[in-house]
């Protein structure tokens, strides 16, 4: 499964942007989509629930987060697990750009893992949704299911030039063909940093690789549960929204569009 083309990822995103500009306020983004009402607190302790923020003000369509993610994850010419679009709306004269980061959303009630009839996706406690290549037959349920268009299929090895260069034979990965891919939020980086004691969205090392690479510093990653984060910060001081929350998915990525109006 070839990735998708960005027609039909605009016409997702420009309803998702016409919808944010037409509820303003914060209190018009609820949290949601916890599975089976499901409680993020375990003994009256909050849970670490990683997220991710696109400041769309600071974004200029660099495409330096998508190269970042390519050379951090080896991933095969036309898969592109960081995406981003870019994007006109309105009419003249009042037309307006957008560059807009795509992927995954890492949602907290996601619907690949309900299609999946291996059980290949799961979802963790921290609420980063995994592919177990093991698991997986590339069945592709999951591609038609998720909303956000973030899934992918390579049948066979490709390489930029045709013949395999020195770095592609190397990092090559013949378990991640024939099976469902996609953004990891560079988990293994997560896991690694939290293992020596590193702060994900703090430390670079454990930091996901596009968000190290943003030049604007656009992207920005952290624990939406501590309400002392970074990410949760910029969702409190910001009017922000996420793709499609009216699926009840509940998206793990947060656009933020304009600041907050102060209250007089």
């Amino acid at each position: 499964m070839a990735e998708r083309g960005q027609g039909r990822a605009h016409g997702l995103l420009r309803n998702t942007v016409s919808w944010a500009r037409a509820c303003p306020r914060s209190s018009d983004f609820p949290l949601g989509g916890q599975r089976s009402g499901a409680s993020r607190k375990r003994g009256g302790t909050s849970m670490t629930r990683w997220a991710m923020v696109a400041d769309l003000r600071r974004c200029v369509g660099c495409q330096t987060c998508t190269a970042a993610c390519r050379h951090a994850n080896a991933t095969p010419p036309g898969v592109q697990w960081r995406r981003v679009l870019d994007m006109e709306f309105g009419e003249y004269p009042e037309v307006q750009r957008a560059f807009v980061p795509v992927g995954c959303q890492h949602c907290d009630d996601p619907p690949c893992l309900d299609v999946c009839p291996t059980h290949a996706t799961k979802k963790r406690a921290d609420g980063i949704v995994t592919i177990d290549y093991d698991q997986c037959i590339g069945c592709a349920y999951c591609a038609v299911a998720c909303p956000y268009q973030a899934r992918h299929k390579t049948m066979r090895a490709g390489f930029a030039y045709g013949t395999p260069m020195a770095n592609e034979t190397k990092r090559r990965d013949d378990a991640r063909l024939a099976v469902a891919t996609k953004c990891t939020f560079c988990v293994e980086r997560i896991d690694d940093g939290l293992a020596r004691g590193l702060r994900p969205g703090v430390d670079p090392e454990a930091t996901p690789a596009c968000v190290n690479a943003c030049i604007t510093q656009a992207l920005q990653f952290g624990d939406r549960d501590d309400p002392q984060s970074n990410v949760s910060r910029l969702i409190a001081e910001n009017r922000h929204f996420r793709m499609h929350e009216e699926l009840g998915t509940g998206p793990g990525f947060y656009y933020l569009w304009d600041a907050k109006e102060a209250v007089s």
